[in-house]
């Protein structure tokens, strides 16, 4: 299988330290050939700060980055830009962007096998041309694929999420759902969850939006009347559906064990349960493209970049994660 590109994210965040500390752990976690898509400068300051002596390497193709992976960390060099963890700028937004576009567009041409990308300040981005909500987004569009079309899952060990409205206000929420985007988020998860996680009949749990799911409309009317709906639909269309549940009750242990993936109808009522229960193995999932997109479920974190507190955990499944559902995908 040909290397998993990583995108390096921002240089003053932690994603840099994390891709380092990834590779030197990548023989006893059994992690699948990746190669940095960046800064050698940048990787090899950011493992230096947090201790680790290890070998970077400039390589000028992905065989020699697949070939070398044994003996350093190799990375498709942009550019140099100053390692300065904890204080993003404009030159280190600017190479966060040409390495997530570079490393997406090796990915769309199958020249890498899955797409990590590690975390990027996106205000900061957004300084140097960056136009997109965020990295998702911005992938989705690469791949021709529209924005409705692309479905952001949260996994970890203990649970799979997928919330229908992302980042928007609360208040915002209820206009926003309808029993059409239920429907086709849920619907691209399933088969994404059967063609990458090798999952034959996943089985989905479609969490209410009002307490109670909305207790036979005493507490709202948006469960009967879009999320039964869509739940039906998903039923009549042969997938594994029941909802909509109280979601108060979805997410203790016995409740998980009856599920797959958890469809939640906001940001927090998905993220909150899977933070609590996999914070240090989270990972972004984006499905309903044509390559395998990961990232760990933790943002730049500049107030502890440099200093060795941030735990390589979510990378480290990210990374798992691609390689695992890239080589299903080649074995099907």
């Amino acid at each position: 299988m040909t290397p998993i590109a990583i995108s390096l994210g921002d240089p003053a965040g932690i994603g840099p330290e994390l891709i380092a500390a990834a590779w030197a752990l990548s023989g006893t976690e059994a992690l699948p050939p990746f190669v940095a898509v960046g800064s050698r400068h940048v990787l090899e300051q950011a493992a230096r700060a947090r201790g680790l002596n290890i070998a970077v390497r400039s390589v000028g193709s992905l065989e020699e980055a697949r070939d070398s992976f044994g003996q350093a960390l190799p990375v498709l060099d942009l550019g140099d830009v100053a390692y300065a963890p904890g204080a993003p700028d404009d030159a280190g937004a600017a190479l966060a962007l040409a390495a997530l576009d570079a490393a997406t567009q090796l990915t769309i041409a199958g020249e890498t096998s899955a797409l990590v990308t590690a975390p990027i300040a996106k205000s900061r981005l957004a300084r140097v041309g960056f136009a997109h909500p965020g990295q998702t987004e911005f992938v989705a569009q690469a791949c021709d694929v529209a924005a409705e079309g692309a479905v952001m899952m949260l996994a970890g060990p203990s649970l799979r999420v997928v919330p229908v409205t992302v980042h928007v206000a609360l208040s915002a929420v209820p206009g926003l759902l309808s029993a059409e985007l239920i429907g086709r988020r849920s619907a691209i998860a399933a088969q994404a969850l059967m063609r990458d996680f090798g999952l034959a009949d996943p089985r989905i749990a479609v969490a209410g939006l009002n307490p109670h799911a909305g207790e036979d409309g005493r507490m709202g009317h948006e469960d009967r009347a879009m999320i039964a709906p869509a739940v039906a639909a998903l039923q009549a269309a042969g997938f594994d559906a029941r909802g909509p549940l109280p979601a108060d009750t979805m997410f203790h242990a016995e409740a998980r064990a009856t599920y797959d993936l958890a469809v939640c109808m906001y940001h927090d009522q998905a993220l909150i349960p899977l933070k609590a229960l996999d914070f240090d193995a989270g990972v972004n999932v984006t499905l309903g493209l044509p390559i395998i997109r990961t990232s760990p479920d933790h943002g730049t974190a500049f107030a502890i970049a440099g200093t060795g507190e941030a735990r390589p955990g979510a990378m480290i499944a990210a990374i798992r994660m691609a390689g695992e559902c890239a080589a299903r995908r080649a074995a099907a």
